[in-house]
C-alpha cells in the first residue's frame, strides 16, 4: 500500500474497506482456478473458500460501500440545504442594510 493510501486509511475507515474490496477483487481475478496461499496457516484457500469470498465477502463489502454512499449523499444534501439557507440569510441582511 502506498504511503498516502496508508495515511488515508488510518483516517478514513471507509477508504480502508474500499481499498480492501479492490485488492480482494484483483486477487480473486488473478488467481482464477488457482489456490490462494495464506501466510499464517499451512493450507491455502481452495475452490470452496474462494467461492465463499466471491459469494459472501465481496457482496457484503459492496453493500457496505453502497450504504456509505447513501449516507454520504444524504449528508451532502443536508449540507447544501444549510449552505443555501445561510446564503439566503446573508443576501436578505445585505438587502436590509442596503
Amino acid at each position: 500500500m502506498s504511503f498516502w493510501l496508508d495515511a488515508l486509511c488510518r483516517e478514513d475507515p471507509v477508504a480502508l474497506v474500499h481499498s480492501c474490496h479492490q485488492g480482494l477483487s484483483r486477487l480473486l481475478r488473478c488467481h482464477r482456478g488457482k489456490p490462494i496461499r495464506r501466510f499464517w496457516i499451512d493450507h491455502p484457500y481452495g475452490e470452496e473458500e474462494i467461492t465463499l469470498l466471491e459469494e459472501e465477502l465481496i457482496p457484503a463489502m459492496e453493500q457496505f460501500l453502497a450504504r456509505i454512499q447513501e449516507i454520504d449523499s444524504a449528508l451532502e444534501a443536508s449540507h447544501e440545504v444549510e449552505v443555501e439557507r445561510v446564503q439566503a440569510a446573508m443576501a436578505a441582511e445585505l438587502v436590509a442594510q442596503g
